[in-house]
């Protein structure tokens, strides 16, 4: 046990992030039925959907789950009052200021963790009151914060800028990860291709077997003039590139970027023209397990690695 099994009333110290186009209702409740934290990712559903999710979440699994929140939702009054209504008890918000809907959610019972991407953003989590800080590298798949802090540097500056719990995220997907984030001060981990690339995941067969192929360097953190983003190198994100590589202006790269593109790639399939969106770990994810399996292979090679460290006996 430690304070973010404590906080969260979970076995094991690992969340799965609330990934849009990934992240619904089967994959959410099969990481808590392993003793991790599943959340679903509120940031590609309608309101009603995810009510949806929910319930089917709630009849999946009687342990915590989660629901992630991007605060630039442009419905977040109305999923806000479902999150509420529907008695969900965490909630992970991200992209926007903690200060918003912290107390209101914790006046109606329910955990706030916030996700930051640098220890001055941290610092202010913890005057808002948050209950937790998930604190993301730059290798994490999706949006990212425009520091590019690795997630090796961020944990241990995060960690000494504040005293709530810590969670680390961004190229955690293994058990020596795990290990490592927790030497560094983590006291969690969250985790988002690792979980995207299992089976309950919701993202397309196309994208998870393209992505289970990926070696080091077949990722790029790009769209830096709207919000960086990591996304594989396909199509796409070669024309992006190019625009970016000539000064095209936010306004150019918004209209390229368009709408539904990362459902295009990361749920569709289109491998082609979608917005392919992956971590840099996904280097080093070969398979596509259950997420109860994940979690059960991460948790013994992390418990191998801490006897690999007092015995001195170290094994890769």
């Amino acid at each position: 046990m430690n304070r973010i099994t404590s906080l969260f009333g979970i076995k094991f110290p690992i969340i799965s992030g609330g990934m849009v186009w990934c992240s619904g209702w089967r994959l959410a409740s099969a990481v808590s039925n392993a003793g991790g934290l599943g959340l679903m990712g509120a940031g590609s559903m309608h309101p009603e959907t995810l009510r949806e999710h929910i319930l089917k979440c709630k009849a999946a699994t009687d342990k915590p789950f989660g629901v992630n929140v991007p605060l630039m939702y442009p419905e977040i009054d109305t999923i806000m009052d479902i999150i509420i209504s529907e008695g969900v008890k965490i909630v992970f918000t991200s992209a926007g200021n903690p200060k918003l809907w912290t107390k209101k959610l914790q006046d109606n019972g329910i955990i706030v963790t916030h996700v930051v991407s640098s220890s001055r953003f941290a610092v202010k989590c913890q005057e808002a009151g948050v209950d937790a800080v998930v604190a993301e590298g730059f290798e994490a798949g999706g949006h990212n914060g425009r520091e590019e802090t690795s997630t090796m540097a961020l944990i241990p500056q995060v960690r000494k800028s504040i005293s709530i719990p810590l969670i680390a995220a961004g190229g955690v997907g293994t058990g020596n990860g795990m290990l490592a984030a927790f030497a560094l001060g983590a006291e969690g981990i969250q985790m988002g291709t690792r979980f995207a690339l299992t089976q309950e995941s919701s993202a397309s067969r196309e994208f998870k077997e393209l992505c289970i192929g990926l070696k080091e360097g077949d990722t790029v953190l790009t769209l830096k003039k709207l919000s960086p983003t990591r996304m594989v190198k396909n199509d796409f994100c070669k024309a992006v590139q190019e625009a970016e590589d000539r000064g095209a202006p936010a306004e150019e790269l918004r209209e390229l970027l368009g709408r539904g593109r990362s459902k295009k790639g990361i749920f569709e399939g289109n491998l082609v023209e979608g917005e392919l969106e992956i971590g840099q770990i996904s280097a080093l994810t070969d398979d596509l397990p259950t997420a109860g399996d994940a979690i059960r292979n991460i948790i013994a090679e992390y418990n191998a690695g801490v006897e690999n460290i007092i015995t001195g006996n170290f094994k890769f």
